[in-house]
């Protein structure tokens, strides 16, 4: 015969899983909230040391400028509001470039994707282009587009889109055959397929292209803006190098970093949202 489940040796089983699954969430983020703190810290060693190496004379203040010195560059900046100007030009001028790189992406990954013969051609001359080195291409852009905001775009767009279209290739290659197969039993095209299964079955390759993307498309920003702009967070480098402002490129590349982690923060909640959605 079987035996009759206690009732009190089940709640005592379930408060017992409750508190191991309590201590164990804890855990997590006391772990979490350590490397926090840790990388807050090891921050604050790294500003420090590189401030007392330039006071000291241990760093040449000249070459290396020093975070106090930044400091000031920036809230001088900032009370003119021209950096606010640069910052804006180049933020903007990176999310452009980074939408045409999405949709281009997309679009010429789908249309390979749908036409196999034509990705037979197209392939190699994707992956040329791709390990082509895009800084050989600015000073070909400025002649053929002159020196103007599209010819740092078009830079931008260069440097992410091939590799964009062959991640999002690769990825549409391999989606379950089985989903497509049903699409066709049922009557369903190309057409269809791309709707109702290619795009919606991929939104989490298209995110985490987006992830690299954005970054890279800042880097094309920055290297266009090098060669065809009189304004931006690249001029102002390339600028205060030519005049040996060290102070103002050495903060022009500080707010870079800033704004790249600003930006990869931003496609990183938007992925979460929809890995939300998709639970």
């Amino acid at each position: 015969m079987k035996k009759k489940a206690n009732p009190k040796q089940s709640v005592k089983q379930l408060q017992t899983s409750s508190a191991a699954q309590a201590a164990y969430v804890k855990s997590l983020k006391t772990r979490e909230q350590r490397i926090i703190l840790i990388r807050i810290i090891l921050l604050l060693v790294l500003v420090g040391a590189w401030e007392i190496g330039a006071r000291t004379g241990a760093l040449n203040a000249f070459v290396f400028s020093s975070p106090w010195r930044m400091t000031k560059t920036f809230w001088d900046m900032t009370a003119d509001g021209s950096l606010f100007l640069h910052i804006g030009i180049t933020l903007g001028e990176t999310l452009l470039s980074f939408l045409i790189t999405m949709l281009i992406g997309i679009a010429t990954a789908v249309l390979l994707w749908c036409s196999r013969s034509l990705s037979d051609v197209l392939e190699p001359y994707v992956v040329m282009l791709n390990s082509l080195p895009k800084s050989a291409l600015a000073p070909v852009l400025i002649v053929w587009l002159g020196n103007n905001i599209r010819t740092i775009i078009v830079a931008a767009v260069s440097v992410a889109v091939f590799g964009c279209i062959m991640t999002l290739y690769t990825g549409f290659r391999e989606m379950d055959e089985d989903k497509l197969k049903l699409i066709r039993t049922l009557g369903g095209g190309k057409r269809e397929i791309v709707a109702k299964v290619l795009i919606p079955g991929s939104i989490p390759l298209i995110v985490s292209s987006m992830k690299v993307n954005i970054g890279l498309c800042l880097v094309g920003v920055i290297i266009g803006e090098f060669l065809a702009a009189n304004c931006g967070l690249g001029y102002l480098i390339i600028y205060g190098s030519q005049v040996f402002k060290l102070d103002l490129v050495m903060m022009s590349i500080v707010i870079l970093c800033v704004i790249s982690a600003g930006l990869y923060l931003g496609v990183n909640a938007l992925e979460r949202e929809f890995g939300k959605e998709q639970k």
